[in-house]
């Protein structure tokens, strides 16, 4: 079953994270990929910009809304996501407990209700 892991934290002001603090961050993040993608559980990641990067898109109200920035104004922001594809919620669990922004963040874990895989989208 696929899950997601979607690391939410406070977005560090430029300049607020030393170059060595970053440096040991991005080993951190590299192997835990390298964990996942080793034992096969790993479909996708992605490390997101910054929220002021965001652009939202609605229909809501008939016509084409296309508005700059984020669409809620919270402490903490979607910094990225693991697609992991384990058996079961547990197994998802573990793998978010290793995730490093669980040292600094929080990590919420989500089943997917369907995916578009190969050209099919399944259940």
């Amino acid at each position: 079953m696929r899950y997601s892991l979607l690391l939410h934290y406070r977005e560090p002001a430029a300049g607020e994270i030393d170059p060595e603090t970053m440096e040991a961050a991005m080993r951190a993040f590299q192997a835990y990929a390298d964990a996942l993608h080793s034992a096969g559980v790993l479909v996708a990641a992605e490390v997101l910009q910054p929220s002021t990067a965001t652009t939202t898109v609605t229909r809501r109200t008939g016509s084409l809304e296309v508005q700059d920035g984020p669409f809620a104004d919270t402490v903490e922001a979607l910094a990225g996501v693991f697609v992991l594809d384990v058996p079961d919620l547990d197994a998802a669990i573990g793998w978010a407990e290793k995730c490093p922004a669980a040292q600094f963040g929080v990590i919420e874990v989500r089943p997917a209700g369907t995916s578009y895989v190969d050209g099919a989208w399944t259940h």
